[in-house]
């Protein structure tokens, strides 16, 4: 071997030695491995026969899954914690889906935040698609069932018609491209959880989620998701009573605080849909 070979190939024994160990990544194909860490949250209130379903769809690979029981009355907590022993409970202080999110947000450690439903109605293989667009560009990712693959069995006329409305009149007011607002699946980095500064109770927090981050300048990408319905147990949702609490929202957020225009779109992901 020559000097010249002898001293390439120190170099790269160098490179070698002083790169991470593999261990800081997380396969999640064959093809794909991730070093940032990954938590879920997953709001919940007597979702006991439900919880099964949904911890079967979420990915092996995740680093952590926060409950936020809402003080049920059923075996809830107690399922949550035969299924995954290292589920880690929060017992929300208030009432809402809004002040779950916020508590189970606040507890998280990992790098990246993903939020289901544990009615069965998000399906946590999805994640990946999620965790994706955030490590290729995205600060905040929000499913749609309006995105081409997206759908829902569960959307009926005057939820739809409501949901179009009010997405119609965000995209007016901040010059956003949403498809889809009123949506509860949804992910983004934990650095920008300030930014998002949630301070609702309701329904409404994924509308104001949305609008948060188009007004934080934060880029913004769709990706499609499937809404399933419920399996078991009935909605706390109410059509008109909470669409209004998301029009009183929006509202606020026009009147209050100010908007800061996004950033240009970034070149990946291919389909930005944050303030143009």
């Amino acid at each position: 071997m020559n000097p010249e070979s002898v001293r390439q190939n120190g170099k790269q024994i160098g490179m070698l030695r002083s790169m991470p160990p593999l261990e800081r990544f997380t396969p999640l194909t064959p093809h794909m491995a991730i070093s940032p860490t990954v938590s879920v949250v997953v709001p919940a209130m007597n979702e006991a026969e439900n919880l099964p379903h949904v911890f079967a769809t979420l990915p092996q690979w995740i680093d952590e899954i926060v409950l936020v029981d809402g003080h049920s009355v059923d075996d809830t907590v107690a399922v949550a914690r035969r299924l995954r022993p290292n589920v880690r409970i929060i017992t929300q202080s208030g009432k809402g889906k809004g002040d779950a999110l916020a508590a189970g947000f606040a507890a998280c450690t990992g790098d990246i935040i993903v939020m289901i439903d544990a009615d069965g109605s998000t399906d946590g293989r999805e994640i990946i698609q999620f965790v994706g667009a955030l490590v290729t560009g995205a600060d905040f990712v929000k499913g749609s069932r309006y995105a081409a693959g997206g759908g829902s069995d569960d959307l009926t006329f005057s939820r739809r018609a409501g949901n179009k409305v009010l997405t119609t009149l965000v995209n007016m007011i901040y010059g956003t491209r949403y498809s889809d607002l009123c949506y509860g699946y949804n992910a983004f980095w934990a650095r920008h959880l300030k930014a998002l500064d949630l301070d609702c109770e309701g329904f409404e927090v994924e509308t104001l989620m949305n609008i948060r981050a188009a007004k934080a300048g934060l880029r913004v990408h769709e990706v499609p998701s499937h809404e399933r319905c419920r399996i078991h147990g009935e909605s706390n949702l109410r059509a008109v009573r909470d669409g209004l609490r998301v029009l009183r929202t929006i509202i606020r957020e026009w009147r209050q605080r100010p908007y800061a225009p996004a950033p240009e779109p970034h070149a990946a992901p291919a389909a930005d849909q944050g303030a143009a």
